[in-house]
């Protein structure tokens, strides 16, 4: 709907959203469904470490697996201990409940301990109901050192490619791997093209609205999703502006796995817009295309790709953790934020880490207001984060009041 009143003029219904939030609700959603009616099999992931373009192959296609409308994962504890990660066993609770029977092959990765203890019960333990049903692990690299892209390589090739292979007789020859960098770089384009608009000074896009677009990138079928997303793209570029912003600031949001928009969305209902999406899930990074040299190995560019664009915090070296630093205020200013979210599961090893160094050296180093925030896969408790961030959002105000004073 559109007010007819000029004055009160809002921003047109993205013309896919109901349909997009509605695949978002199940993990074996309609285009899951549909796929897998034409024959093709289910790869599950949970890591930016395992390429998705490897399992978007022809014949198979990737599913970033999330728990929707998750509640308390009382099962998964069992197994898990209560002093883990929400996600991980959200993840594992969904398992149990037969939320992923639907899966033909997990194609796990060694990255966050949480997903791997959930990742190794679906490989000992009888949980997915599907006789074709397989777990296989890659060995993520630590550095980013030539040996590291080497080894990653030839994990990608014995973990991922001889085993589709092998298993379901999947074409894993170069031309085909050619064919499925061309359909994810189209993808990339589409959704960088999407996102881009919230680089403008009134954004033409919510953040709950690129959060929605980019999850259903990643969870489903890229050959079914394709069309929605050129629609969507071509539908923003003619979006009309708000006649007056419906925000009070900008901000970015960086941190850990996040798969929930309404976490998005509770942000934006305080009063700040989200315009730039630098957590595990994210399009940055995330939507960057694969380039492939002349000469070069499809399979060796995808290595290098996934391992030089990652900005993970497992990587541990002082240069790659200052760069990370400067990636996010790069992003902060390049998407004209006024200040930065960052947001860790608890229990979330990697990120908490990460989330407390933000927290000190993004405004003593950049000037860069900074909310640090730890929450639970689930936000239950989404009271207290409304009234930190609704502090949050005036303190920057108020320092923008201060700075407009002293000029």
């Amino acid at each position: 709907m559109v007010r007819e009143n000029e004055e009160d003029a809002f921003m047109r219904d993205l013309k896919h959203l109901i349909f997009f939030e509605n695949l978002l609700q199940e993990a074996n959603n309609d285009l899951v469904k549909q796929a897998r009616n034409e024959g093709k099999k289910a790869l599950g992931y949970t890591c930016y470490f395992m390429p998705e373009v490897l399992l978007d192959l022809p014949g198979c296609f990737g599913v970033r697996l999330r728990a929707p409308r998750s509640a308390s994962p009382d099962m998964a504890t069992y197994y898990m201990s209560g002093r883990t990660c929400h996600y991980g066993r959200s993840l594992m609770e969904r398992a149990l409940e037969g939320g992923f029977n639907f899966l033909d092959a997990q194609m796990a990765t060694e990255t966050c301990t949480v997903t791997c203890r959930f990742q190794e019960h679906l490989q000992r333990m009888d949980i997915i109901q599907n006789p074709d049903f397989f777990c296989e692990f890659c060995d993520v690299p630590f550095k980013k050192t030539e040996n590291s892209m080497v080894h990653f390589r030839k994990q990608l090739q014995a973990h991922v490619l001889d085993k589709l292979q092998e298993k379901f007789s999947i074409d894993v020859s170069d031309e085909a791997l050619l064919a499925a960098i061309e359909e994810h770089n189209e993808v990339c384009r589409l959704i960088t093209e999407i996102g881009s608009y919230r680089k403008l000074d009134n954004p033409t896009i919510t953040g709950y609205e690129f959060h929605v677009i980019q999850l259903v990138s990643l969870t489903c079928p890229k050959y079914l999703i394709l069309p929605y997303l050129r629609e969507t793209a071509e539908e923003l570029r003619s979006r009309e502006l708000d006649r007056k912003p419906t925000w009070r600031v900008k901000v970015a949001l960086a941190g850990a796995e996040n798969d929930d928009p309404d976490f998005t969305k509770l942000i934006e209902s305080c009063g700040a817009l989200v315009v730039a999406d630098r957590y595990c899930y994210g399009s940055l990074p995330g939507r960057e295309e694969i380039a492939v040299d002349e000469g070069q190995s499809p399979l060796d560019a995808i290595a290098r790709h996934y391992l030089a664009t990652s900005m993970c915090p497992r990587f541990m070296p002082q240069d790659l953790m200052r760069g990370r630093k400067k990636y996010l205020a790069d992003i902060v200013r390049q998407y004209k934020a006024d200040g930065l979210i960052v947001a860790s599961n608890k229990f979330c090893e990697y990120w908490s880490y990460e989330r407390t160094m933000d927290a000190l050296i993004l405004p003593r180093d950049y000037g860069i207001p900074t909310c640090s925030i730890e929450k639970e896969y689930v936000n239950s408790a989404s009271g207290q984060l409304r009234t930190r961030f609704q502090a949050f959002i005036e303190s920057i105000e108020i320092k923008k009041i201060q700075e407009g004073g002293k000029k």
